[in-house]
């Protein structure tokens, strides 16, 4: 356009640029029509593929909502195309467009306690509000922990390869941790045991007795186990009337705080953790709990309890339009 704008000749503009006659008229044409915004970025050219259609979208979409005709449990971008006609990529662009994850599933189970908003306030009320002059303990069993050792040793971390650890592993016995989480502190008071019956829970409450200032009153929350409704343990707390045991609903273990805990502990000890005993497996969740109490972070609680209980009644009313 600068050459035009100097009196250039066509035949010169092409000599000077190696373009075609039709290249030269075709930008000279467009700066007649668009003027100088036309000439900052070229034309979109349609696409080579077509678009598809509305009702093949639509179709994909009713599919994916409904059981595949094969013996599998959910559909496949491939299945799909092959079932509607049209390319897996299609496929995935429609699933992507409309939200849908097919290979993707999500686990959950809906309480059914009759008493489901009154426990889920009082828990979340002690979280928020802790009494005054007391202590809120989170209190549960993370059971069945193995001690696990690996048949090779493990090769280290390198430039383009990840740590590696054998898939074949020697089991050396299993061990219990009693762990109680102080919601305003953020400590952890923890113990390893061989089972977890109520014989146990009781030891770990004499432990809890033991360590929590004697003026102080405690309100410890815990899940709906069996050994912590246990007759003997109904006897302790008539013996010790300064203790309070706050029930979760059931089927709503993620209520409880110290859960949070055990996830930490799985994952950053636990998971890859090598263990040539329980006793080695002991004394690792014990160092565990102490770097953990070192440096503590107090638990805040943030979930909105009305809409979590609006979301279990939408939940149920799912179910039992299903049923």
């Amino acid at each position: 356009m600068l050459l035009s704008a100097a009196g250039v000749g066509t035949n010169q503009i092409m000599r000077q640029t190696g373009k075609s006659k039709t290249c030269v008229w075709r930008w000279q044409e467009r700066f007649m029509q668009e003027g100088y915004d036309g000439l900052l970025r070229d034309k979109t050219r349609p696409s080579r593929i077509p678009p598809l259609g509305s009702d093949i979208a639509e179709r994909v979409v009713m599919l994916t909502q409904t059981e595949p005709p094969t013996e599998t449990t959910h559909w496949t971008a491939t299945m799909m195309a092959k079932a509607v006609g049209v390319s897996a990529s299609s496929v995935q662009r429609i699933w992507r467009a409309h939200g849908l994850q097919p290979h993707r599933v999500r686990q959950f189970k809906l309480s059914k306690d009759p008493k489901f908003i009154d426990k889920l306030r009082d828990v979340v009320g002690l979280y928020v509000d802790p009494p005054a002059h007391a202590i809120v303990l989170s209190v549960d069993e993370k059971s069945q922990i193995q001690a696990l050792d690996r048949t090779q040793p493990g090769l280290p971390m390198k430039r383009g390869r990840a740590g590696t650890m054998t898939h074949d592993y020697k089991r050396h016995g299993t061990t219990t941790l009693f762990a109680a989480l102080d919601v305003l502190e953020g400590k952890i008071i923890g113990r390893c045991m061989q089972r977890h019956r109520h014989q146990e829970f009781i030891r770990f409450l004499n432990a809890i007795e033991a360590q929590v200032p004697a003026r102080k009153s405690v309100h410890v929350i815990l899940d709906n186990y069996a050994a912590h409704k246990h007759p003997k343990v109904a006897q302790w707390l008539d013996r010790h009337p300064r203790f309070a045991f706050h029930f979760t609903p059931t089927s709503c273990s993620w209520l409880n705080a110290v859960e949070g805990f055990f996830a930490k502990l799985a994952k950053q000890r636990l998971k890859r953790g090598v263990f040539r005993g329980v006793v080695d497996l002991q004394a690792a969740i014990n160092r565990f709990v102490a770097e953990t109490n070192h440096d503590p972070k107090r638990f805040t609680w943030t979930a909105d309890p009305d809409k979590i209980i609006a979301a279990v009644r939408r939940g149920h009313q799912v179910l039992d339009s299903i049923h």
